[in-house]
């Protein structure tokens, strides 16, 4: 049996150590610590790495202190529209859903569509079409309304301005969550799931689930949940580009998370973060930003929860 380890992050981004009450940094560090264990749980017992991504990130939706799932921001309409995606690296499936509604674990339903579809990536109306199919509960607004989220939305609406959980101009929860995994097997995983941007407008979707950008595994290199500025990382093809400068410049996975972060993504002026494991259950977390959460554990003895740099 081989090693194995798991990455999560709830966000990275403008995280200045004093701006945030030691109350609140406790609860982050619980809610890390709660999801990293219990995906570390599934993996001890046998599971496998989709299985283990797919339970850390949905107790991170689970809660309001990120933006995914119950904590998701609101749009220009006053409405919470979610992006999720998961893939497992052993035969390349993946599965993703964008501009959903109401699903309490857009990262479920995302390994609905790769397990129980022709498909990889479904959208809107049809997303929820198939979430219905499956028997997904739709929850009401009630259920995502958070007033720190609804107020930062207040300050930004009916403007042209729209807000990134890790600008400046931020209120004190953050960003979009993810899982990267290895099991015993040598199978790696990666799930990713966000309630993208304050006051996005025209069905905006960020890198959280399109394949390659946001989310990517294959056990020939790595698996990869990216976090930060959306558009840079679609343009950048961070994800992938991390397993590319691995398969194809032999690069380990420190190197080329690093080089993904702290020199392609800078040249095209993008921030954010990414975290990363291989099929030897080395792990990877790098960021360009103040700070990121995150949290890591592994059978070699790994155990980190950390939120700055």
């Amino acid at each position: 049996m081989k090693t194995f380890s798991i990455a999560i992050h709830g966000g990275a981004g403008t995280l200045i150590k004093g701006l945030m009450t030691q109350e609140l940094e406790a609860e982050y560090r619980a809610a890390l610590k709660v999801a990293r264990d219990a995906g570390f749980e599934v993996l001890q017992d046998g599971g496998s790495a989709v299985d283990a991504v797919e339970k850390s990130v949905k107790l991170l939706e689970n809660t309001p202190l990120f933006n995914a799932g119950k904590g998701s921001v609101f749009t220009a309409n006053g409405t919470h529209e979610m992006d999720a995606a998961i893939m497992e690296g052993e035969n390349l499936k993946a599965g993703a859903v964008s501009l959903i509604t109401g699903i309490k674990n857009p990262v479920s339903l995302a390994r609905d569509v790769m397990e129980k579809s022709y498909h990889v990536f479904l959208a809107g109306d049809g997303a929820m079409r198939f979430a219905k199919d499956q028997g997904y509960e739709i929850k009401s607004p009630d259920y995502f309304y958070d007033e720190v989220r609804y107020q930062q939305w207040q300050s930004i609406k009916d403007t042209e301005g729209f807000q990134l959980d890790h600008s400046l101009n931020k209120d004190e929860k953050f960003g979009t969550v993810g899982a990267v995994a290895c099991d015993k097997n040598g199978n790696v995983a990666a799930a990713t799931s966000t309630g993208g941007m304050t006051n996005k407008k025209w069905g905006r979707i960020g890198d959280s689930p399109i394949i390659g950008a946001g989310n990517y595994a294959n056990n020939k290199t790595c698996a990869v949940s990216c976090t930060g500025s959306g558009e840079f990382f679609i343009r950048g093809v961070v994800a992938y580009d991390v397993s590319c400068l691995m398969e194809h410049k032999g690069m380990s996975l420190e190197a080329a998370s690093n080089e993904a972060i702290h020199k392609r993504i800078l040249e095209i002026k993008g921030d954010g973060g990414l975290i990363a494991v291989d099929s030897n259950s080395n792990i990877a977390m790098p960021f360009n930003t103040e700070g990121m959460y995150r949290a890591a554990k592994s059978s070699k003895g790994i155990d980190i929860i950390s939120i700055y740099k």
